[in-house]
């Protein structure tokens, strides 16, 4: 999907940003979880025209898109390049553009522990925590890591327990709340180290 995804006022939709730099397992894993666990309507794959804190750029924007079309078929995940559409490039400007757009649609930001543990970095990162409720899901290596990192330790206060995840996107904010997963070890690093995706 290229269009700007659909939503409906009242409805909770969960966003996952990144590049998609390829799709894979893990990503339909989280996504599939995120639904689950925090009651959401639906998830929005951001599929981002690149990561400012990475120093190359991702594959074509197309082709990154056709691969997660194809490995995350689910009624309820959007995949969209919206962010290439509204011109934004970091997830605060982004978050503030999708509220305009979809008033009523509540949004929760999702992510994996390995970018809790280095949120502190992204810009404006307490103004995603201070606005945007947010789903962290466990991978592989990270608890530990995610847990004491800065943003963690600095939200403590407002860290909701994994058993009241249903009730993350109706809470106030800033609250967050961190699940554990069964592991799934996929990463775009390792799948892109084996060659032939570009």
């Amino acid at each position: 999907m290229t269009s700007h995804p659909q939503a409906r006022s009242g409805q909770v939709v969960g966003l996952l940003g990144g590049s998609f730099d390829p799709a894979h397992d893990g990503h339909v894993h989280i996504t599939q979880n995120a639904l689950k666990r925090f009651g959401l309507d639906q998830v929005w794959w951001l599929v981002s025209p690149g990561n400012p804190l990475k120093q190359t750029g991702p594959a074509p924007m197309a082709r990154r898109l056709q691969i997660a079309q194809t490995i995350m078929a689910h009624p309820k995940v959007q995949i969209t390049d919206i962010e290439t559409r509204l011109g934004t490039r970091y997830t605060a400007q982004t978050l503030s553009k999708l509220h305009a757009i979809y008033p009523g649609v509540r949004f929760v930001w999702l992510m994996g522990a390995d970018n809790l543990a280095q949120f502190h970095l992204w810009q404006d990162w307490r103004s995603i925590m201070d606005h945007v409720p947010v789903g962290v899901l466990a991978r592989p290596g990270q608890r530990i890591s995610a847990r004491m990192s800065p943003a963690a330790q600095i939200y403590r206060h407002y860290r909701l327990q994994g058993r009241q995840s249903q009730l993350l996107a109706r809470v106030g904010t800033p609250a967050w709340c961190f699940v554990n997963l069964p592991m799934s070890n996929a990463s775009s690093t390792a799948i892109r180290a084996l060659g032939g995706w570009t």
